[in-house]
C-alpha cells in the first residue's frame, strides 16, 4: 500500500536547531537555530563581498572591483539618488548594506545545503522592520523636533480643519503603525510563499516518484512537478532580488519622506 503525502505546512519552517532538538506544536528551546546562523552568515558574506571588491581600488577596475561598483552603483543611482535627493550620499552606506544583507539571505532559499530564505521566518523580518523603523522616524524627529515631527507626519498641509480629527488617527496609524508591519509582511510572505512552493513541488514529486499507486499516471506527474519546483527555483531568484531591491527602495522613501519639507 502506497504512503500517504503529507503535504508541507508552516511546521516546515521551524527547523531544527544544531543539537539536533526538534520544533512541535509546543515549540522548544533551541540553542543555535539554523535560521539564526544564516542570518550572521548573511551578514558576514555581505561584508566579505563589499570588503573584497573594494579594498583595492584601482583607475582601471579588474573583474571584482568592477562586480562591487556596479552592484554599489545600482544601490547609489537608482535608489539612494534618485529617492532621497541631494542628501543622499550619507545614506548610501545604510542602503548599500541593507541591499545586500537581504538578498544574500533571500537567495539562502535556493543554495543547495542551506536551501532555506532566513526572512521566512517573520521575526527576522519584523526585526529588520523595527530597524529602519527606528532609523527613519529618528531622522524626522532630529530634522524636525519631536512635537513638529509628530505633527508632519499627521497633519497633511492643506487640510480643513474640520477633517483633521478623523485625518490625524488615519495619518498616525498609516505613518507610524502600518509602516513597519507591510514593510515587514512584504519581505517574509514572499520568501515565506516561494519556499513553501519548493517545498510542495519538490516533496510532492518525491512522493510520486517513489511512492504512490498507479504509475501510469502518477510518474509523469511527478516529473511534471520536479520540473516546476525547478522553474519554481528560478522565480525566487528573480524574487529575491526583487524583495531585496523594494525592501531597500522603501526604506529611502521613508528617511526622504522623513526629511521632507512638506507632507
Amino acid at each position: 500500500m502506497a504512503e500517504s503525502f503529507e503535504p508541507p505546512g508552516p511546521i516546515d519552517f521551524f527547523l531544527p536547531d544544531f543539537t539536533g532538538t526538534k520544533w512541535n506544536e509546543h515549540g522548544y528551546l533551541a540553542v543555535v537555530t539554523k535560521p539564526a546562523a544564516l542570518l550572521l552568515l548573511g551578514a558576514i558574506l555581505a561584508f566579505l563581498f563589499l570588503w573584497v571588491t573594494s579594498r583595492r581600488g584601482q583607475v582601471v577596475p579588474g573583474k571584482r572591483q568592477h562586480l562591487g561598483e556596479t552592484a554599489y552603483g545600482l544601490v547609489r543611482d537608482s535608489i539612494a539618488r534618485d529617492v532621497i535627493g541631494a542628501d543622499f550620499l550619507r545614506w548610501v552606506p545604510l542602503l548599500v548594506s541593507l541591499f545586500f544583507f537581504v538578498i544574500i539571505n533571500n537567495l539562502f532559499g535556493i543554495v543547495p545545503g542551506l536551501q532555506f530564505p532566513t526572512f521566512a521566518r517573520v521575526n527576522y523580518a519584523y526585526g529588520l522592520a523595527a530597524m529602519v523603523w527606528i532609523i527613519y522616524n529618528l531622522v524626522g524627529i532630529v530634522d524636525k523636533g519631536p512635537l513638529g515631527y509628530l505633527k508632519f507626519v499627521t497633519t497633511p498641509s492643506g487640510v480643513p480643519w474640520w477633517l483633521l480629527p478623523l485625518i490625524i488617527p488615519l495619518e498616525f496609524l498609516s505613518n507610524v503603525i502600518v509602516r513597519p508591519i507591510t514593510l515587514s509582511l512584504r519581505l517574509f510572505a514572499n520568501m515565506f510563499a516561494g519556499h513553501l512552493l519548493i517545498i510542495l513541488f519538490s516533496t510532492g514529486a518525491a512522493y510520486l516518484l517513489l511512492h504512490a499507486s498507479n504509475p501510469i499516471i502518477n510518474k509523469p506527474a511527478g516529473v511534471l512537478a520536479f520540473l516546476l519546483g525547478i522553474a519554481i527555483g528560478f522565480l525566487e531568484l528573480i524574487v529575491a532580488t526583487l524583495q531585496a531591491y523594494v525592501f531597500t527602495l522603501l526604506t529611502a522613501s521613508y528617511i526622504a519622506g522623513a526629511q521632507a519639507r512638506e507632507h
